[in-house]
Order: structure tokens, then C-alpha cells, then sequence
């Protein structure tokens, strides 16, 4: 008999990831344009975060910073992006984190400690529940989008009070409801947080995201955001006063004890900030409807108003076989299983980008209708 290895557990673990259908293998491929090509399949992409699809610059690569902002990675291009996002988002200041992910766990849990109540919407992203954890603040969550339960669990008491939530959650593609948040944040002195990355540079005046799209902007507190998606780019960052600011330059950990962006990512930001946007966000707004219009059509139900378009199908296997049929056909577009989203809601997540022509919408709605058949 063979002795026993002490990772032999590790086996048994992912065993039981695959018999309930939730096994992830890392796909190589690479993406140009509206489309992706995996092991030599050239597909359409309904995958991609790179929601305006603003045409590539060539820039000039600079000497990569190896240190903490606070050492000797403080490149003089982050205060010139840094002075750009707080005006577009009508803050004093923002802060550059490595990533989006980063810049809510430490934005987050800098600013909320022991004692505080923080307000959680229960579809928020995991960096958000996450940097909840780490702040440790009391966490109560609210039922998604609920106002009423919201208001119930404000009147527990905190030191300070926090309410997160996102602008465009990220499975589902619906809006939080900011007017009725704000007016109840207010009415409380609760303290709004918005984590805004798939709103940010897609929707509102000039792109500033979903509050300036309900007219709430100047009503929120603390925007958290990515720059890698609206934008294109890489990294994440923080807008609000300049106290804010100054304490997660102080407490911050994912920003203190890490290496900084390079700067040549910093300054693609600050290229893609300053061109054509609004050409690409009507592209974007054009090409939503399209497909939302046209999947409706086929007899899909599509509750969300953004550009991501979630198809539930329900059971794991279901959304595999689903996914697998569209990619043999020639679209590229991932299942989202648990813990991503809850159990038995697993979804295709269509993400909507500028990139896609007229012909890919169209080639995209015929393969879809064909899995409707097939499947529904």
C-alpha cells in the first residue's frame, strides 16, 4: 500500500471542485481588436473589460520604478494623473494603487476602523468584502439594492457609518440606486463609498461614472475605481478630500508596502484620458443596444441597462455546455460559476466593448440564438 503524501489532500480538493462543476483552467490567448484567438480559434470577444476600445498609441517605455511610492518610486507622472482623476470625479485629491483590487482593500479598511459600521450591498465585488474584513469595522449587509433594509440596519449604531456599494455591479450589469442612497446617507451622516470601475469613462458627462449620471456626484465621499477597464490602461485608484487622501498615503498597506506602478502604465493613462473618448463611448452606448435589443429578441430575458449583459442559465454544467457551444462557433464569451456568483446562478457574462463591429454583433446573435435552441 502506498503511504500517504501530506498534499495528498490537495488532490481530493480539486476533485471536488470538478464534480461540482467548478473547475477553472487558465486559457492562453491573445486578444487585437474585437476579437481573441485561443490555440489558433480566431473568436469574437465578448469577454474584454476594454470597454471603449480607444485605439492603441505607441509611447515610450521608461525606466520601470522597483520601490514604494514612499521610497523612490514617486514618478512625477503620477501627480499629473493623480491632479486629473480627483477634478474628473469633482474630488480635492486621488491616490494611484497598483490595481483596482488594491485600492479597495486599502482605501477601505484605512478608513474604517474598529468601532465604525460599514453598510455592504450584498452583490458588492470581493475586493469590497474583502477590505471589510480587514477594517475591522462591525460589517452589516444589505439586501442588493434594498433601500428599506438599508435604512433598518443605519440605525444600529457605529462610531462612523459607511455605505459601499458599486456604481455598475459587476455580474448582474445593473445600476446601484444612488439618489435614494445619497438622500438616506445624508439624512444619517453616513459616509458614501463607490466603487465605480465599470462605470467610470463609459457613462455620464464626460465619462465620470454612475453618479454623474444620477446627478448625485458631488454627494459622494470616496470613489474607488480601475483603470483598466473604461480606460484601457492598468491600475486603480482613489478620489476624495484631501484628508482622506492623506490618511491612506499614511495607513494604506497595499500602497505603503508594495512597488509602484511603472510609470510608462502611468502615462498610457494619461493618454487614453486625453483622447477621443467620447467617440468610443458612443460606440459603446450604440453597440449595447444592438446586442441587448437583438439577445431580447431571441427570447432571452436581459434585466441589465449597461454593458454588461448577464444570461443566466442557472446550473453549472448547463453554463459549461453553453459556454463550450458558443466557443466552438466562434465566440469567446466565459461562464461565471461559484463563488464568483451564487450556487445554481451561474451566467455567460457578455461584456460590450467599441471594439465589436456591426458584422460581430450580428455573427454573435446568430450563434447566440442557435444556443437558445439548443439549450433553452
Amino acid at each position: 500500500m502506498a503511504s500517504r503524501h501530506k498534499l495528498d489532500f490537495v488532490d481530493a480538493e480539486l476533485q471536488a471542485i470538478k464534480q461540482n462543476n467548478l473547475y477553472r483552467e487558465l486559457r492562453y490567448g491573445k486578444a487585437q481588436g474585437s476579437h481573441i484567438t485561443i490555440n489558433g480559434k480566431k473568436l469574437i470577444n465578448l469577454c474584454s473589460n476594454d470597454y471603449l476600445g480607444i485605439p492603441t498609441t505607441r509611447i515610450q517605455v521608461s525606466q520601470l520604478q522597483s520601490s514604494s511610492r514612499l521610497v523612490s518610486g514617486n514618478d512625477e507622472s503620477y501627480k499629473k494623473l493623480e491632479k486629473i482623476l480627483a477634478k474628473h470625479k469633482s474630488q480635492q485629491n486621488s491616490l494611484i494603487y497598483p490595481t483596482g483590487y488594491m485600492a479597495n482593500l486599502g482605501s477601505i479598511s484605512a478608513i474604517a476602523r474598529k468601532g465604525d459600521l460599514i453598510l455592504s450591498d450584498e452583490l458588492n465585488h470581493t475586493s469590497i468584502i474583502e477590505s471589510c474584513k480587514l477594517s475591522d469595522a462591525r460589517v452589516l449587509v444589505y439586501k442588493h439594492n434594498d433601500i428599506k433594509d438599508l435604512q433598518t440596519k443605519l440605525k444600529q449604531k457605529g462610531k462612523n457609518k459607511f455605505v459601499i456599494t458599486e456604481g455598475i455591479f459587476s455580474m448582474d450589469g445593473d445600476m446601484s440606486k444612488l439618489k435614494q442612497i445619497t438622500e438616506i446617507s445624508q439624512k444619517t451622516d453616513a459616509i458614501t463609498i463607490v466603487d465605480d470601475a465599470h462605470g467610470d469613462f463609459v457613462i455620464g458627462k464626460d465619462g465620470k461614472g454612475t453618479p454623474n449620471y444620477f446627478n448625485v456626484g458631488k454627494k459622494i465621499d470616496m470613489y474607488i475605481s480601475s483603470l483598466s477597464k473604461g480606460l484601457g490602461s492598468f491600475g486603480g485608484y482613489v478620489a476624495a478630500k484631501n484628508n482622506v487622501i492623506d490618511l491612506c498615503i499614511n495607513r494604506s498597506k497595499s500602497f505603503i508596502y508594495t512597488s509602484a506602478l511603472p510609470s510608462f502604465l502611468v502615462e498610457y493613462s494619461l493618454k487614453r484620458f486625453n483622447s477621443n473618448r467620447e467617440k468610443q463611448k458612443l460606440k459603446l452606448e450604440k453597440n449595447t443596444k444592438k446586442l441587448t435589443k437583438g439577445l431580447k429578441e431571441i427570447g432571452f430575458k436581459i434585466n441589465s441597462k449597461s454593458q454588461i449583459i448577464p444570461i443566466i442559465i442557472g446550473n453549472e454544467k448547463s453554463a459549461m455546455d453553453f459556454g463550450k457551444f458558443l466557443f466552438e462557433n466562434g465566440v469567446f464569451a466565459q461562464p461565471i460559476r461559484y463563488p464568483t456568483v451564487p450556487k445554481n446562478q451561474a451566467r455567460l457574462r457578455i461584456s460590450v466593448t467599441a471594439w465589436l463591429k456591426d458584422k460581430d454583433i450580428e455573427k454573435s446573435l446568430e450563434i447566440f440564438k442557435k444556443a437558445y435552441l439548443k439549450f433553452c
